[in-house]
């Protein structure tokens, strides 16, 4: 029986708002701004309406959190959960934001900044503030999500149970006849069925469609013989799921049967390199060393892997050239792919997290090819 994880504290977001304002200092930059969206939820708990209004987070090290907010909107940031674990500072409409903010920012400081923040923001404050700079937060803090505590990996945890639980049960429907949009349908309300608040993609690649990696589930009607991707994920209890599985209607081929094997046992390579103080590059490598040995290198076109937390991709990257070492807490998938053109494909996806002496998968169902009618 699932149950509802403990809430954070506001002394929970008030640590991450430290750790985010020292590791700012650390890289040289004079502080954080964060927008609204997933960083703000991170570190605050807050989730406002994203519009034309400004809100921002000002952290910087040695100062107090500040939260520049609309005065409409102040009673809900006032209701989040890290609310006491910081100042607000409200401004209304017919007021200049910028203004507001300004004194709260180092005049010739360098600040890392949430990725989606609006650009008529950014531009009022380069405006306000013509000495500041800016860099995007994934260039300057790539890693400020990445590590996991305790409670965010039995979030995720969570969520990977149930994304399991949904495949278990798509197995057990039929594909046959039915159109690729009927099985994503099924798909999403497995997974809001098993507790996820929001479903991010359902992907569901038969036959051809099976070789674009992001298929969007169409209106091309499964038939007997296709192999079928499924690739799918949202959120539960805040964090995310993303699995993926290939199927077969009806008993496979000898050369089918032979790509999943390959993916298979990439797949595997993949997880197994997984230790502490390896480089993420090497995740890649270990998987694409399999498909390359196999002659499928050139279809294997993607990278092996993404960080998973409060959203469904963020860093780290599995790829070649990402030399940043893994960490315990760390989660991430492992799902590489062969894709031929005009025929199908195969993916076997697992959310995997960095444990202190290698790495534990968060799906645990059969990535053996299942056979479905």
């Amino acid at each position: 029986m699932s149950t509802t994880p403990a809430p954070f504290t506001a002394a929970d977001y008030q640590a991450r708002m430290v750790r985010a304002a020292d590791s700012a200092a650390d890289a040289g930059l004079a502080g954080v701004l964060v927008a609204p969206g997933p960083d703000l939820t991170y570190l605050t708990g807050y989730r406002p309406a994203i519009t034309e209004r400004l809100t921002l987070l000002v952290l910087a090290a040695g100062q107090d959190p500040v939260l520049v907010v609309p005065t409409l909107e102040a009673p809900d940031a006032e209701r989040a959960p890290g609310a006491a674990a910081l100042t607000l500072r409200d401004w209304t409409d017919g007021k200049d934001p910028y203004g507001v903010t300004a004194p709260l920012l180092d005049v010739d400081g360098r600040f890392g900044i949430s990725d989606n923040a609006w650009a008529m923001h950014l531009l009022g404050l380069q405006r306000e503030l013509p000495g500041t700079s800016y860099v995007s937060l994934t260039e300057a803090l790539p890693m400020l999500r990445a590590v996991k505590d305790a409670a965010e990996l039995e979030r995720l945890a969570a969520a990977g149970a149930a994304a399991d639980a949904a495949y278990e049960e798509i197995l057990k429907v039929r594909f046959s006849g039915r159109k690729e949009t009927d099985v994503a349908a099924d798909l999403a309300a497995l997974l809001k069925h098993f507790g996820h608040s929001q479903v991010d993609f359902t992907v569901v690649g038969s036959g051809p469609n099976g070789a674009n990696p992001h298929h969007e589930a169409g209106d091309r009607t499964i038939e007997h013989g296709d192999m079928v991707v499924l690739d799918f994920g949202g959120l539960k209890h805040g964090y995310g799921s993303d699995t993926s599985r290939t199927v077969h209607v009806g008993e496979p081929g000898p050369a089918e049967q032979h790509i999943h094997d390959v993916v298979q046992e990439a797949q595997r390579a993949g997880v197994e390199a997984v230790q502490p103080g390896v480089a993420c590059q090497e995740i890649d490598r270990a998987a694409r060393e399999i498909i390359d040995e196999a002659g499928y290198g050139d279809l294997f076109i993607h990278r092996t892997g993404h960080g998973i937390g409060v959203t469904t991709h963020e860093p780290p990257y599995m790829i070649e050239g990402e030399g940043r070492p893994l960490v315990p807490g760390m989660c991430f998938s492992v799902e590489p792919g062969i894709y031929l053109p005009g025929r199908f494909g195969v993916r076997i996806e697992d959310i995997v997290t960095v444990t202190e002496d290698g790495g534990r998968r968060l799906n645990t169902t059969s990535r053996e090819m299942a056979i479905v009618e």
